[in-house]
């Protein structure tokens, strides 16, 4: 049986806090990416009803059609479903494959990340330094990097070039 649907915006809300419309990120992906972020961390489980699309365009300043577009592909993803008249719903046992997919994802992205360091010259001490820091601030995805990351970027250079 469906749980309630969430019932505070707030709660919904902070879920999806970081869609940011000028990321170049597009916004269907963020959505996309924040629910299976959700699924991953247990803040979504089966059976939990999302908003309507409507009501999530609304709350996210959208058009409908990029919530709607979001929602079919993770039905697609077989992440959600829809019962007509009722809403959209997390499916059953889809956890361990969204976490999986998340993880796989993410260390896709911190190879590359650290492969464009290392070709770019970065010191391994540097780049663990920049991601450590990452770690220790508070931040959302999407959204900008924090003045206490970007302040990394001075300096390091000019010092490893001497």
């Amino acid at each position: 049986m469906p749980r309630q649907k969430h019932e505070s915006s707030e709660e919904m809300m902070a879920m999806l806090s970081s869609i940011d419309i000028r990321s170049s990120v597009a916004v269907y992906v963020q959505i996309e990416n924040h629910v299976q972020f959700a699924i991953s961390s247990g803040r979504l489980t089966a059976g939990d009803q999302l908003p309507s699309v409507r009501e999530l365009s609304e709350r996210l300043d959208v058009n409908p059609n990029t919530v709607a577009k979001a929602y079919r592909d993770l039905e697609v993803m077989g992440l959600l479903y829809t019962r007509r008249g009722m809403g959209v719903f997390v499916n059953e046992g889809v956890e361990e494959k969204c976490g999986e997919d998340c993880r796989k994802r993410i260390v896709q992205r911190i190879h590359e990340v650290v492969s464009e360091a290392k070709a770019a010259g970065i010191a391994p001490k540097d780049v663990a330094a920049i991601v450590d820091k990452c770690l220790k601030v508070t931040t959302t995805p999407y959204g900008e990097t924090p003045p206490a990351v970007m302040a990394l970027v001075k300096g390091k250079k000019k010092a490893a070039a001497k």
